[in-house]
């Protein structure tokens, strides 16, 4: 590999409203994103997104006290809004981060907290219907997510498309492009589409500072871009009607070829396929394998994006942010001097 060299600072509207260096962020994967993979990037110049939406008040403390032992980079806090999360969200704005990014429901109503405590407001969308809402509510800044993401999207609609429809209805809203997305050439697409940087998932997972399942890793960086699909009702104990992407495995093709059947009547519903200390892992349930789990990895539910089939090697994440900033940012200049040349 190519020794890539340390990228000066790659200023877009994003960057300078959190005061980044590089228009990376990390998706708050949650099972996966703990303060060691969050500090790797946030070091590196890119931005961390803590995933806490289902973290116990004590699991939140510890976590956003190691992160701040960690680094001094901006970071923000991830809260899903399927379900009330006002004590969380209390808890979360004490540790003073950057920004608070919302998932899965409308940011509208924890806006004007959320500035009270002096920091931003990042709402991911689906579509651009959702993006004019959003910006009317004041949210500071937009993810458009589109169906090549991994793990739980809403979208129905490609990156491609999604990302300049956003835009255009976006104003001076800084935008972030998230889905298929895992190196340079994707960050240089997203910039031409007009957005402000990119959240990247399924590339930090294969990191040492991630805290995924060593098989799992192992899984995704055998996958290739078609080795994923998309459901609501596979991996849904615990979330359900919640569209989501995974890798395929044995367990889901035998859900596909029955004809998705329901979760009383699916081959092995209710058993115990892996185990973290006391808690047992059932079958379908919408859980990340972890480091510290114990099982049958592989019947898991493996999230992973389209992207999977560019994520070949284990990667620390901090080369990865350098990596991917040095790409794009030759891919730009390589674009501008041949356009120049052809005036």
């Amino acid at each position: 590999m190519m020794p890539i060299r340390p990228s000066e600072r790659f200023i877009t509207g994003f960057t300078k409203l959190v005061g980044v260096e590089h228009p990376i962020a990390l998706a708050p994967m949650g099972g996966v994103v703990e303060s060691d993979l969050a500090a790797a990037v946030g070091n590196a110049g890119g931005y961390p997104i803590m995933p806490l939406s289902w973290s116990g008040q004590d699991i939140i403390a510890t976590e956003l006290q190691s992160l701040s032992a960690k680094t001094n980079a901006p970071f923000a806090v991830n809260l899903c809004l399927d379900r009330p999360q006002d004590a969380r969200l209390e808890l979360c704005l004490s540790y003073k981060p950057n920004a608070v990014h919302f998932f899965w429901g409308d940011a509208a109503p924890y806006v004007s907290r959320v500035h009270a405590h002096g920091a931003l407001v990042i709402q991911t969308v689906s579509d651009s219907e959702e993006a004019k809402r959003a910006v009317a509510a004041g949210v500071d800044a937009l993810v458009a997510q589109g169906w090549e993401a991994g793990g739980h999207v809403r979208s129905t609609i490609a990156t491609m498309s999604l990302v300049p429809a956003v835009v255009d209805v976006a104003g001076s809203v800084p935008v972030l492009a998230a889905g298929g997305i895992s190196d340079g050439r994707g960050l240089a697409a997203a910039l031409c589409l007009g957005a402000s940087g990119v959240v990247l998932g399924t590339r930090f997972l294969a990191t040492p500072e991630s805290a995924a399942h060593k098989d799992y890793i192992a899984h995704l960086i055998a996958a290739d871009h078609g080795d994923t699909l998309v459901e609501t009702d596979l991996y849904n104990v615990g979330w359900p009607k919640a569209q989501h992407r995974v890798l395929r495995n044995a367990l889901a093709d035998r859900w596909l070829a029955e004809g998705r059947p329901d979760n009383t009547s699916r081959h092995r519903a209710g058993e115990t396929v892996a185990q973290r200390g006391e808690a047992r892992i059932r079958t379908y349930q919408s859980t990340t394998p972890h480091r510290e789990m114990t099982g049958e990895i592989e019947a898991m539910s493996m999230w992973a994006g389209q992207s999977v089939g560019l994520v070949n090697t284990i990667e620390p994440a901090g080369a990865i942010v350098e990596r991917v900033t040095h790409e794009a940012r030759t891919i730009l200049r390589s674009i501008s001097l041949d356009s120049a040349s052809r005036v």
